[in-house]
């Protein structure tokens, strides 16, 4: 499970790196959906290493507040970039 939340988490940041320089604002914005998918299965992660004891419930809550945090900023920046492409298309 360690070696699962160790790639998910870090592919979150790595793919928005990659959305930085994205060929187009419709790559940005898939790049940052890959982002939001990791986030959630990061959480996914979180949740059964909680489960499963294997981190305490004040370690579980304050790692998966950040991840929650990170989950709406993408979000928010997803929402903003689809506006931004329907805007362009018009």
């Amino acid at each position: 499970m360690s070696k699962q939340i160790l790639r998910s988490g870090t592919s979150i940041g790595a793919n928005v790196a990659e959305a930085v320089y994205g060929q187009s604002k419709k790559d940005f914005t898939a790049k940052l959906g890959v982002s939001l998918k990791e986030t959630s299965e990061t959480e996914y992660w979180l949740d059964l290493l909680y489960q499963s004891d294997y981190i305490n419930k004040l370690e579980f809550e304050s790692v998966y507040a950040d991840a929650e945090e990170i989950r709406k900023i993408l979000i928010s920046s997803i929402n903003t970039s689809k506006k931004s492409l329907v805007k362009d298309s018009k």
